[in-house]
């Protein structure tokens, strides 16, 4: 059945005017045609104004006028008080520390879950995945979304999403049923993330945000840290259901207070959504990480890998293009004009992915190899955050010691000792528990001197009208280098461990001493990561203003 130009056609019973021309035909309802390149359709009776292009060009940039019902006023007696906006820097930093609490605590019970649905590990790693590559996926598309329709109303729908789904999650039957509920757990966590920086820049005054933002990145490093302690705990006493249910009562009691407290909505954006973006960029990751992560069960030269290599590679092709030629795309083009800030944006998921590297290959080492408990591999495992946390506030007076371009490369050195630590340890000697406690406290601090610097450098490379834009994006460079990570992480222990053992056998089937000479012949490709990020960083920071 062919296609008819829509002159004079119907949509929902009503006749329409030539969408091409913008000419009027008589109909129940009247349209008018808005001046400009592209053609605006405005409709008396209420509906959301339909833009198209000439010529019928499938740009699908939508603008969407309509709205959600208003948003729920806060408190009077509330929203008078001075101490109102440490209310909300304290609503949204209970978000982010939730958030950083479920990345990292789900490390630590990969094993447990691997066992409990004996699962291999390229399946068992969904469970991570599926939550990163939706955080991922969404947070540039609500990012939009809340510009468009307020915050207030989408932050607390994003909460009602994300402890909802934490309680799926803790009442799951099926890794499949867990893997959905966990992509469901991360549109939320996108929804919180896109909107946490903008609600606490638009409560406290501009004299308190360089303090209130020093909260909020607090909020994140205890999260960070206290996830595997916390994690371990919870794994011991209650097993792994617990884990998920641990963040509802915190997203519950935040529901509410940001119900009562947090301020309306006040300026809305008004650009189009690029619903074509939003319709690329997802499938584009996924495709991309599922390859990394089942690259060692499909084999690196299989037609299945090949074949979602290619369609990954062209999907990035087509975002790229999409994004190019909107007027409204979901990433600004511009932000990759220099090479300074792309190597920087590279150096920033390099960073990540080997943090995440090491916490995924360390939680099955420590668990599975040396046998000991989850909360004592939770604490042990804590110390990288921790270190990480401790060091960060020290990076700024050492890169202007060493200067911006010998930083980052100075910082990775450090990781690579630890690496070249574990290489040494894992698996021998009887002292290895020091070697290793030594190894993560140098990861971390590396980690910490590293991450800070190569952010102020990739973002001082960016041109300065886009500074906004350039630290979006690098929240979402950092979720997809949490991806990589643990995507490298269990494809090489699934290759290490085939290639010890002589068999396909599942993890869980695999001596101590296998699986622990599976790990450590895996860490080299961390190594590569940290050369890799110095690199980056090292160029990132060439480009960086004045």
């Amino acid at each position: 059945m062919g296609l008819r130009p829509l002159h004079g056609g119907l949509i929902g019973g009503r006749r329409l005017g030539d969408l091409r021309t913008g000419r009027s035909v008589p109909g129940p309802r009247r349209f008018a045609r808005s001046p400009g390149p592209r053609t605006s359709l405005s409709c008396r009776s209420g509906l959301p104004p339909l833009r198209l292009p000439p010529r019928l060009l499938p740009s699908l940039t939508v603008s969407m006028r309509f709205s959600l019902p208003p948003e729920p006023a806060p408190l009077a007696c509330l929203e008078g008080r001075s101490w109102h906006p440490w209310l909300v820097v304290g609503l949204v930093s209970l978000g982010a520390f939730v958030g950083q609490v479920d990345a990292t605590i789900v490390q630590l019970a990969l094993p447990a879950l691997g066992r409990a649905f004996s699962a291999p590990l390229p399946q068992v790693s969904w469970v991570a995945l599926a939550y990163l590559l939706a955080f991922a996926s969404f947070l540039p598309i609500f990012g939009r979304l809340c510009e468009m329709f307020g915050r207030k109303s989408l932050y607390l729908a994003g909460y009602a999403l994300f402890i909802t789904a934490s309680a799926l999650c803790a009442l799951a039957d099926s890794l499949p049923a867990l893997i959905a509920f966990r992509v469901l757990q991360g549109m939320g966590g996108a929804v919180l993330g896109a909107n946490s920086i903008a609600i606490l820049v638009a409560t406290v005054p501009q004299a308190s945000r360089g303090r209130a933002l020093g909260i909020f990145a607090a909020a994140q490093a205890i999260g960070m840290s206290g996830g595997p302690a916390l994690g371990g705990l919870l794994l011991e006493a209650a097993g792994w259901r617990a884990i998920f249910w641990v963040t509802v009562p915190f997203g519950a009691v935040a529901l509410g207070v940001g119900w009562l407290a947090l301020p309306r909505t006040t300026t809305r954006g008004t650009r189009g959504f690029d619903v074509g973006g939003a319709l690329l960029i997802g499938p584009a990751l996924v495709l991309t990480v599922m390859t990394l992560n089942h690259l060692a069960q499909w084999g690196p030269g299989s037609p299945l890998t090949l074949g979602a290599l290619a369609a990954a590679g062209v999907l990035f092709a087509l975002l790229v293009w999409r994004e190019r030629s909107t007027p409204a795309p979901l990433i600004n083009p511009r932000l990759f004009a220099t090479l300074a800030f792309r190597c920087g944006a590279a150096a920033v998921s390099l960073a990540y992915a080997l943090l995440y590297g090491v916490l995924f290959l360390m939680s099955f080492a420590l668990e599975h190899g040396y046998g000991e408990s989850p909360a004592i591999a939770g604490l042990r495992l804590a110390l990288m955050p921790v270190a990480l946390g401790l060091s960060a506030p020290l990076s700024h007076d050492i890169a202007l010691r060493l200067g911006p371009r010998r930083a980052g490369p100075a910082a990775m050195l450090v990781c690579l000792c630890g690496i070249g630590l574990l290489l040494a340890s894992l698996g021998f000697g009887a002292n290895h528990y020091l070697y290793h406690t030594l190894a993560l406290l140098l990861l971390g601090t590396g980690l910490g001197l590293f991450i800070a610097p190569n952010t102020h450098a990739t973002i001082a490379a960016a041109a300065a009208d886009l500074s906004g834009a350039a630290g979006s994006l690098l929240n979402l460079m950092r979720v997809m280098g949490t991806s990589l990570g643990v995507a490298v992480g269990a494809s090489m222990l699934t290759w290490r461990l085939e290639v010890v053992t002589g068999s396909r056998r599942h993890w869980f089937e695999a001596d101590s001493a296998s699986l622990l000479e599976a790990a450590r012949t895996s860490l080299p490709v961390l190594a590569l990561l940290a050369v890799a990020a110095a690199l980056c960083a090292h160029v990132a920071a060439r480009g960086t203003r004045a």
